[in-house]
């Protein structure tokens, strides 16, 4: 009777601690897509010097094309230096990684679509300085 007892006792704690495993498994689940995968969005609606080109420069550009010696001789952080090389296209040859032009950033990956398109954006609107 002793044994019943335990084996039945042993039978009873071993389902509880499989069923509090069960529910701290299904608790721990957050389904909220939005949260867990947010949407990657791209604002482009506004597209400025200011705020949208410089910080991709500054991220991508002038580590190498800006300070005291400037790689190639230019200085990226310069918005006249900047403006000419829309003008020449070199810029766009550069960033696009075009055939016939060198691609940038050196020994890197292409920019992404976001910041590709925001450059191209800005340089279509005449590439202003705003």
């Amino acid at each position: 009777m002793i044994k019943k007892c335990k084996y039945r006792f042993l039978s009873i704690a071993v389902s509880l601690v499989i069923g509090v495993f069960i529910l701290t498994i299904n608790s721990c689940y957050y389904d909220k897509a939005e949260i867990l995968y947010p949407p990657n969005t791209c604002d482009t609606a506004t597209v400025t010097y200011s705020v949208s080109i410089i910080p991709i420069l500054s991220a991508n550009c002038t580590g190498c094309h800006g300070g005291s010696v400037p790689a190639g001789g230019m200085d990226l952080s310069i918005y006249s230096v900047v403006k000419a090389q829309v003008d020449n296209g070199k810029l766009w040859g550069a960033v696009s990684h075009t055939p016939g032009y060198k691609p940038m950033p050196k020994n890197s990956d292409k920019l992404n679509d976001c910041n590709l398109n925001k450059i191209k954006l800005w340089i279509l609107a005449g590439a202003p300085n705003n």
